[in-house]
């Protein structure tokens, strides 16, 4: 078993506090990244979706998790059990200082993800206090105007990195 920290950064104008929409415990939020098989070093063709909000049973013993998948190649099963706490948005600070932001744990029996994928809705807000609803990062980039502080605002390079962690 070995915890993996999602962390994310961009280059945010003008914005501050990105993070999945509903937040970073939003239980409908689909997390999508790739895996590799801890056996065989297998990696995923598609990424995987993973959500807080849906869970299965283990097959031994008792006890959820978030998804069990088996290795096309090697057939071993494998588990990502997702754990909240530890995820915040990210600054507006942090993106100036180049840091990223921790969003989300994910404990990894048999896989370790990679290549987060910045798929569903996200949200941020201006400096000025806007709010910005329903961000497609999809296309590595989103750009608006703030009406009420009467400047625009992009999200630009959004990056993610998996760290082991205790």
């Amino acid at each position: 078993m070995v915890n993996f920290l999602l962390a994310i950064t961009a280059e945010l104008e003008n914005l501050t506090n990105l993070q999945p929409q509903g937040g970073c415990t939003d239980p409908d939020f689909p997390y999508h990244f790739k895996l590799k098989c801890g056996n065989c070093g297998e990696i995923t063709q598609k990424e995987t979706c993973v959500i807080l909000g849906g869970t299965v049973p283990l097959p031994i013993g008792k006890g959820t998790t978030h998804l069990i998948q088996k290795c096309k190649f090697c057939s071993r099963d494998g588990t990502v059990t997702m754990i909240t706490g530890r995820g915040r948005p990210l600054t507006h600070g942090d993106s100036q200082a180049g840091k990223y932001a921790p969003l989300m744990l994910f404990e990894c029996r048999g896989f370790e993800p990679l290549d987060f994928a910045f798929l569903g809705e996200w949200q941020a807000e201006s400096l000025e206090g806007t709010k910005f609803e329903g961000i497609d990062l999809s296309g590595d980039e989103f750009a608006d105007y703030d009406e009420k502080g009467e400047y625009p605002v992009m999200i630009s390079n959004p990056r993610a990195t998996f760290n082991v962690v205790k």
